[in-house]
């Protein structure tokens, strides 16, 4: 993309009396950082700024500590503003009108806040709806589930594909996320994009003009918040396919917004695809580049894409060289497996189970400091609700062979998992690496077996390896009648969750 040889010029004022411009009594906010989503501009003693900005482009402000960003009446931030001179393409979905000249000065308004130390933040996979029915589906099921738990919440993220190829219901995305009553960052999915584009750099524009720049910054206490648009297409002219990767302007954003962070500051970075997951799915020397820009901090990802649950710990094997692994958070999606599954009768809603057998749901991020932790919360159920188990329900006295599965939903490869029956000794559970998950692989089968019609879509997916399934045997010496198995998981923050099933063993 060409740089233009235009500036932007304005204030990074305290906006007072809230009403969007700056009045002689209202002052300038010295060291606040200014972009295009490439260079970066830092506010003077006076609040003044002066930035080289591209042509085609989102100039925002990044959110420092201590003041937050206006946002509209659907609680989308509003720091930002669209510079496209001659506005964007045609395309089946419209995007920007031109923009024609800079303003002579562009002043961005913060509004005073004072940010926790101590915080938490919603984290939302794949809304992705298709039809204003899933709309609805997402509205009932994950909305109105988070909207009863905002106490102590911040804000949040949605992790991209808020829509699904059908750009006209990003709007009627954004109208159900009002109803959260928080201030909501989007990151851009695959299916956010403008499929028809013949250039990579015109993909983005009715995302952009629904919610601002696909790629920027923000601050939140001493954490620095990244959110970036990490799609890229394999052919410059056609939309897919596509690979995880980054442009040139966005490596010289991250330097240049790296300068402006502290060594012990914590930096979560927001992006669609994981950046570690097939090693096919992601442009290796991108990814090094990536990780060598951020080494020497302590870093969380978050992505999403998969319509699955996995957590990373990457290391030296795909470039990452900094103190401990980079840890990503693959979170599972909201939409579950596309919304498909029986239909419950009681809630209109489809089981949507994601094909690792994690149900739809969202995270919770929780930030105290510069240190994190996180958690997954099943929509519809209590929050204890943290694993399913699989266990026969009779096993023949003496018969062996019988296993007991868990599926912890946010189980990392080194979480501990274990079992005991009848209030025994407590086992250790063996983590699968090549096995399904039974509970949902049933629920597949039961759709081939019925023989009455299901409300609902059968789930076109296939069942894939979980990442945090593990298996115990059943012990079949134990005298006839029922008995309860208890499981008990580990996560990687020391909390413990459980999960129970029981069984009968007859002669």
């Amino acid at each position: 993309m060409a740089g233009c040889q235009d500036y932007a010029r304005g204030y990074v004022f305290e906006d007072s009396d809230g009403d969007g411009v700056m009045d002689r009594r209202e002052k300038g906010i010295p060291g606040v950082a200014v972009s295009d989503g490439e260079n970066i501009a830092v506010t003077d003693a006076s609040g003044y700024y002066e930035l080289k900005v591209r042509d085609h482009c989102v100039i925002f402000v990044i959110k420092p500590k201590g003041y937050m960003t206006p946002v509209d009446g659907n609680n989308l931030p509003q720091g930002y503003y669209i510079h496209k001179p001659d506005g964007s393409p045609a395309s089946e979905h419209p995007g920007s009108q031109p923009t024609g000249d800079l303003p002579e000065k562009l002043n961005f308004p913060l509004l005073k806040y004072d940010d926790p130390e101590k915080f938490s933040f919603f984290a939302f996979g794949d809304s992705q709806p298709y039809s204003l029915e899933h709309l609805d589906y997402f509205h009932r099921g994950i909305v109105n589930d988070a909207k009863t738990r905002t106490e102590g919440i911040s804000f949040g993220i949605t992790l991209g594909d808020v829509v699904g190829d059908h750009l006209n219901l990003q709007p009627e995305y954004a109208k159900v996320m009002k109803e959260m009553g928080l201030p909501w960052y989007n990151v851009i999915g695959n299916h956010d994009r403008n499929l028809d584009s013949k250039d990579e750099r015109f993909s983005n524009e009715t995302f952009e003009s629904n919610f601002g720049p696909s790629t920027f910054a923000f601050r939140y206490g001493d954490t620095h918040f990244i959110i970036i648009d990490n799609i890229l297409r394999v052919s410059p002219e056609k939309a897919s396919p596509y690979k995880g990767g980054f442009s040139e302007e966005q490596f010289t954003f991250l330097e240049n917004y790296m300068e402006l962070v502290g060594e012990d500051d914590l930096i979560i970075v927001s992006y669609h695809i994981p950046i570690a997951y097939h090693e096919k799915q992601f442009i290796d020397k991108h990814r090094r580049r990536f990780f060598d820009i951020l080494k020497g901090h302590k870093v969380l990802g978050l992505s999403a894409h998969t319509h699955i649950q996995m957590q990373f710990a990457i290391g030296s094997e795909y470039g990452w060289e900094g103190d401990g692994p980079y840890r990503e958070y693959n979170v599972g999606t909201t939409n579950g497996d596309w919304y498909s599954g029986k239909i419950d009768p009681k809630t209109n809603l489809p089981d949507a189970t994601m094909r690792d057998g994690t149900p739809p749901g969202y995270a919770i991020v929780d930030v105290d400091g510069n240190n994190y932790s996180f958690r997954y919360k099943v929509a519809g159920k209590d929050e204890d609700f943290q694993m399913s188990v699989y266990g026969p329900e009779v096993v023949g006295r003496g018969q062996k062979g019988f296993p007991i599965y868990a599926n912890f939903f946010i189980g990392a490869p080194d979480d501990t998992v274990e079992f005991r029956i009848d209030g025994g000794e407590w086992k250790k559970m063996k983590r699968t690496e090549n096995e399904v998950d039974p509970t949902f692989a049933n629920k597949i089968y039961e759709w081939d077996r019925t023989t009455e019609k299901f409300m609902g879509r059968r789930p076109t997916s296939v069942p894939l390896y979980s990442t945090h399934l593990w298996k115990g045997a059943l012990d079949p010496t134990l005298p006839p009648g029922e008995h309860r198995v208890e499981i008990r998981a580990v996560d990687m923050f020391g909390n413990e969750h459980y999960g129970e099933h029981t069984y009968t063993v007859i002669e």
